[in-house]
C-alpha cells in the first residue's frame, strides 16, 4: 500500500494554446484593442494587448471563457440564397447583405426590418460600401424637404419608417456602392432609391471597394489586376492603376491621397492616387507567399492587419507619408510589428527553445516553424507591438519547400533541426537574445521524406561548447527517411567549412559521414543515449535497432511490437533499476529505451541484452509518442519512482509508473489524436500538441494534490472527534449538521436510532427528544434533501425502517407540501419514488402482521375456556407452546 500511495499524481491543464480564427470574417474596433474573429460557427473576442480570449459569442464554453447570449429579438431570412458579403455604415444602424443571386437589401439593425431591396446586378455580390457623399444633390435634398413637410402636415406626431432614411439632411447623403463577380459597379441613393450611377470598367470580380471623404472620390480594385479611382461628382474614372496582381482588398489612409493594396503576392503595397505611383520599395513576400484575403485599417493606431489563407494575421505599422508625389520618393516596405496566428493547424511536433525554456517551437503541417513565447507580459498598447506575453508568435523559420514532419533541439536548446517531406534536413541557431533566428545549414541526400531527426542532448567534451553553445553546434546530426536509410552529418565540420565558403561566396557542401540501410519500412523515430555512444531507430516494421553513433553498426534489436513503432527514447542518465514483469530489477548501468507503437502498448527494453521487462496497456489506439519524465533533483525526492509519458491517438496522455506499469494518471483535453509532446525538466510541465490545433500545458500538482489530501484527512479526523464529542455531549443540531457534511450515514443513523430508542421518550417530541424535533424542523434546502436520501436508504432495511418512518413523519409534519416540492430538480424524483414504493412495502407487512394478530387473539380467547381436570391449573392459564 506504502508504495502505490507514493504513485499518486496529477495533472491539471494550466495553460492552453487555441485557435481564434478559422477562416471568415473579422474586425477590430475603433481602438484597435479588441479583435474579433469567426471561429466555426462562434465569434471569439481577443484582447489585443494581452493576447488573453475575453469572450465567445454563441455556443458552449467549455474552457472558463464567458459566453455572450444575446436575447434573440427575431430571425430574418434575408434572401433565398446564401448570403456572400455583408457591410455595415458608419453609424452602426444600417446593415447591407448581398447574396449569391444579384440581390441586395439593406436593414434597419435596430428595428430588424428591410429598408430597401436592390436589384441589377447579374452575379454574386462580391463587395459592399456605404459612405456619405460631400454634398447632398438640389433637386433630392429639396424634394426631400418638401416630401417631410408634406408628412409632417399629414402626421405631426406619427413617424413613418422611412424617416430612417429620410429623418434629416445628413442620411439623404447615404449612398451604398455594391461590386459583383460581372465586372461591374452600381451606386445606389438610399433617399431616392434607386441606382444613380453604374461604373462598368473592370472585367473581372470586384474585391473592394472604399470610399475617402479627403478625395472625394471612390477606389474599387479588381481580380484583373486593377484599381480605378472615381470622382463621386461625376462618376468618371479619374485614375486606373495597373496593380499587376489579383487584388482582394484596397482602401484609402486617412487625410492623405495615398491608397493601399493586397493581393496574390501577400504583401502590402502603398499607392499615390493621383500620380498611379506606388510609393513601396520592392521587398520580399511576406506571410509565407500567402496572398491577402482582406485588410483592416486602423487610423488611431496607424496601422494595417492583412489576413491570409492560413488564418495568419499580420500587424503592420503604417510609415511617415509624403503630403504630395513632386520629390518621387519611395518608402521601405511596411514593417511586421506583430503576427497572429489565428490556428497552429495539426501540430505534428514541438520542442522547447533557448536555454530558459522561453520560446516553444511548433511544426504545424506547413513549410514553416513558429516560434512562440512562453514567458507572460503585455503589448504596447500606443503602438501596437508585440509584447513578452504567453502564447504570442515570436518568429518565423522559413526555408524548408514542403512540409516540416519532425524536429528537435540539442541539450542547450540554442540549435534546432527540422526534417521535412523536401527530402532536406536543416539547422537552425536560436539566439533570442539577440532576436536572431538564423538558418545555419542544410541537409541534401535522402531520397525520400524525412521522418525522424536527432541532435546530441548532452554536451561535447570541449570546454567553449559547455559556456558558449551559441557559437559552438552540436557536434552530429542524424536523420531517418521513408527511404528506409539513417544518415551521420558531421556539424562541426560543415561549420568549419562555411567561413572558408561564405569567403568564396559559394555555398558549403553537406555530404553524410555515413548512409546506413536502416530498416524494411519508413523510419519514424530516432534518439540518441545520454552520452552519446548509441542511438536508436523506430521503424514501421516493428523493430527497434540500437546502432553505435561512431561506427554506425547495429549492436541489438529489439523485436516485441505486433504493429509499427512510432517513438522511442533513451532512459536518463541515472535512472534507478526497473523491475521487470517477470525478472528481477534490471540494471540501469547497460541503459534502458521506452518505445511506444501503433499495436497500443509501451514497451520498457532492457540493452543489457534487449529483452522487454515491462509492457503497458491501456491506450484505445496508437501510441504516437513517448518520453521519460525527469528525474527528481531534490534529496527529498530522491524516492519518487521513475514515471514515463505517453500520447496516442484516441487523444489522450498517460502517466505510468515504470515499476507497476500501472497508470498514474490520465489526462485528457484534446479531441484528436496527439502527435506532440515534450516536457520541461525544471517544472516538470507536460506539453501536448495534436490534431485539433491545441496545445496544452500540463501542471505537475502532484505536490499540491498531496499537500491538500494530508490537510483534508486531518480535518476530516479532526471532524469526526468533533462528531463524536457533539453526540456524547447530546448537542444534537451540531451533530447533526456535521454527520450530513461529512457524509457519515452510520454514524446519523446510529445517532437517530439512539433518539428512537429514549425511554421514556420526552412528552410532545415526535422523535423522542424535543431537540432532535428543532433540528429536523429548520433545515436548509441541500441538507433536507440529503437526509431524505439517506432515510430512503434506510428505508430499504427491515432493521433500519422503523428509525426511517419516525424520522420521516418528522419531516413530513414539519415542512407544507410546498417547501418539498420545491426540491424538484436535485434528484428528487428518485428519492420519492424509492420512499414511497418501500413504505408501501412496510405499510403491507405491518396490515397483514394486524390480521394475523386476529387469529392469535381468537386462538387466545378459545385456550381461556380450557381447564384441567386435576385441579393443577386454573382456567385463566394457557400453555404456550
Amino acid at each position: 500500500m506504502a508504495s502505490r500511495s507514493t504513485l499518486v499524481t496529477t495533472f491539471e491543464p494550466e495553460r492552453v494554446i487555441q485557435p481564434i480564427y478559422t477562416g471568415g470574417d473579422v474586425a477590430l474596433d475603433r481602438d484597435g484593442q479588441i479583435l474579433a474573429t469567426c471561429l466555426g460557427e462562434e465569434a471569439i473576442l481577443t484582447d489585443l494587448q494581452t493576447g488573453r480570449a475575453l469572450a465567445r459569442v454563441e455556443g458552449p464554453s467549455e474552457d472558463g471563457l464567458p459566453i455572450l447570449s444575446p436575447n434573440l429579438l427575431r430571425t430574418m431570412k434575408p434572401h433565398s440564397t446564401p448570403v456572400v458579403t455583408i457591410a455595415v455604415d458608419s453609424t452602426g444602424t444600417l446593415l447591407a447583405t448581398g447574396s449569391a443571386d444579384g440581390i441586395i437589401k439593406v436593414w434597419d439593425i435596430r428595428g430588424g426590418f428591410v429598408t430597401h431591396t436592390f436589384r441589377g446586378h447579374n452575379g454574386v455580390i462580391s463587395a459592399l460600401h456605404f459612405f456619405e457623399a460631400s454634398s447632398p444633390e438640389p433637386e433630392g435634398e429639396k424634394a426631400s424637404k418638401q416630401k417631410r413637410k408634406r408628412r409632417k402636415d399629414a402626421n405631426p406626431e406619427g413617424v413613418d419608417m422611412d424617416d430612417v432614411i429620410l429623418g434629416d439632411t445628413a442620411t439623404a447623403r447615404f449612398r451604398l456602392a455594391s461590386g459583383s463577380e460581372d465586372g461591374r459597379i452600381r451606386i445606389w441613393n438610399l433617399s431616392k432609391r434607386k441606382s444613380i450611377a453604374i461604373l462598368d470598367s473592370h472585367v473581372s470580380v470586384v474585391r473592394g471597394l472604399e470610399f475617402s471623404p479627403f478625395l472625394n472620390a471612390l477606389v474599387s480594385a479588381s481580380r484583373d489586376k486593377t484599381a480605378i479611382i472615381w470622382d463621386a461628382q461625376t462618376w468618371n474614372s479619374k485614375r486606373v492603376i495597373p496593380i499587376l496582381e489579383r487584388v482582394e482588398a484596397v482602401g484609402f489612409i486617412d487625410n492623405s491621397t495615398c491608397l493601399y493594396t493586397g493581393g496574390e503576392s501577400g504583401k502590402i503595397r502603398i499607392w499615390v492616387s493621383q500620380t498611379g505611383r506606388e510609393l513601396t520599395e520592392e521587398h520580399p513576400t511576406e506571410g509565407g507567399g500567402n496572398e491577402i484575403i482582406r485588410i483592416l485599417y486602423n487610423p488611431v493606431l496607424n496601422t494595417l492587419m492583412s489576413i491570409h489563407p492560413d488564418q495568419s494575421l499580420l500587424l503592420h505599422s503604417i510609415p511617415l507619408l509624403p503630403k504630395s508625389d513632386d520629390s518621387g520618393d519611395t518608402i521601405e516596405p511596411l514593417s511586421l510589428i506583430r503576427r497572429i496566428s489565428g490556428t497552429h493547424d495539426e501540430i505534428i511536433d514541438l520542442a522547447y527553445v533557448t536555454p530558459g525554456r522561453s520560446l516553444l517551437a511548433l511544426a504545424t503541417n506547413s513549410e514553416d516553424i513558429r516560434l512562440v513565447s512562453m514567458t507572460t507580459g503585455d503589448i504596447d498598447s500606443s503602438s501596437g507591438e508585440s509584447g513578452s506575453y504567453f502564447g504570442a508568435d515570436v518568429a518565423l523559420l522559413q526555408g524548408h519547400e514542403d512540409i516540416i514532419i519532425c524536429i528537435d533541439v540539442d541539450w542547450a536548446g540554442c540549435w534546432l533541426a527540422t526534417g521535412a517531406k523536401d527530402n532536406t534536413a536543416r539547422l537552425w541557431r536560436i539566439d533570442h537574445s539577440r532576436q536572431s533566428y538564423d538558418h545555419y545549414a542544410t541537409y541534401t541526400g535522402h531520397a525520400e521524406s524525412l521522418g525522424a531527426i536527432s541532435l546530441p542532448q548532452q554536451p561535447s567534451t570541449s570546454k567553449p561548447s559547455d559556456t558558449n553553445p551559441l557559437d559552438h553546434p552540436p557536434p552530429f546530426l542524424l536523420t531517418g527517411s521513408q527511404d528506409k536509410t539513417i544518415k551521420r552529418w558531421e556539424i562541426a565540420r560543415l561549420h568549419t567549412s562555411t567561413k572558408t565558403s561564405a569567403q568564396k561566396g559559394t555555398q558549403p557542401s553537406s555530404r553524410a559521414l555515413y548512409t546506413r540501410k536502416a530498416h524494411d519500412k519508413d523510419i519514424n523515430a530516432i534518439s540518441i543515449n545520454h552520452n552519446n555512444t548509441l542511438f536508436a531507430s523506430a521503424s514501421q516494421d516493428r523493430t527497434v535497432k540500437v546502432w553505435s553513433v561512431e561506427e554506425g553498426e547495429v549492436q541489438g534489436i529489439l523485436r516485441g511490437h505486433r504493429r509499427g513503432v512510432w517513438s522511442v527514447k533513451f532512459a536518463p542518465k541515472d535512472t534507478p533499476s526497473i523491475s521487470g514483469d517477470s525478472t528481477g530489477p534490471a540494471s540501469s548501468r547497460h541503459g534502458l529505451i521506452l518505445t511506444g507503437s501503433g499495436d497500443k502498448t509501451v514497451k520498457i527494453w532492457n540493452l543489457s541484452d534487449y529483452s522487454c521487462l515491462r509492457t503497458m496497456e491501456g491506450h484505445t489506439n496508437s501510441v504516437l509518442k513517448v518520453l521519460w519524465m525527469p528525474l527528481p533533483s531534490s534529496p527529498e525526492q530522491s524516492k519518487r519512482p521513475v514515471q514515463i509519458v505517453s500520447a496516442g491517438g484516441d487523444g489522450l496522455v498517460k502517466i505510468w509508473g515504470a515499476n507497476t506499469g500501472e497508470p498514474a494518471c490520465t489526462l485528457d483535453n484534446h479531441t484528436d489524436r496527439i502527435w506532440a509532446l515534450t516536457v520541461d525538466p525544471s517544472t516538470n510541465t507536460l506539453v501536448s500538441g495534436g490534431g485539433d490545433s491545441v496545445v496544452t500545458f500540463w501542471k505537475d500538482t502532484t505536490s499540491n494534490t498531496i499537500a491538500a489530501a494530508a490537510a483534508a484527512s486531518t480535518a476530516r479526523v479532526e471532524q469526526e472527534q468533533q462528531l463524536m464529542n457533539y453526540t456524547h455531549a447530546g448537542n444534537y443540531r451540531e451533530a447533526i449538521i456535521l454527520a450530513l457534511t461529512l457524509n457519515h450515514p452510520a454514524r446519523l443513523l446510529a445517532l437517530f436510532q439512539g433518539v428512537v430508542d429514549r425511554s421514556p421518550p420526552e412528552e410532545g417530541s415526535l422523535s423522542g427528544v424535543k431537540a432532535v424535533d428543532e433540528v429536523l424542523m429548520s433545515l436548509s434546502d441541500e441538507q433536507l434533501l440529503e437526509l431524505l436520501r439517506r432515510l430512503r436508504d434506510w428505508n430499504t432495511n427491515a432493521r433500519t425502517a422503523v428509525v426511517a418512518q419516525r424520522i420521516l413523519n418528522v419531516v413530513v409534519r414539519a415542512y407544507p407540501a410546498e417547501r418539498l416540492v420545491g426540491l424538484r430538480g436535485r434528484g428528487w424524483k428518485e428519492v420519492v419514488d424509492g420512499l414511497r414504493a418501500y413504505t408501501e412495502r412496510h405499510f403491507k407487512r405491518m396490515a397483514e402482521l394486524v390480521d394475523e394478530s386476529y387469529l392469535v387473539e381468537y386462538t387466545l380467547r378459545e385456550m381461556e375456556e380450557v381447564g384441567f381436570v386435576d385441579g393443577e391449573r386454573g382456567l385463566g392459564e394457557v400453555a404456550m407452546v
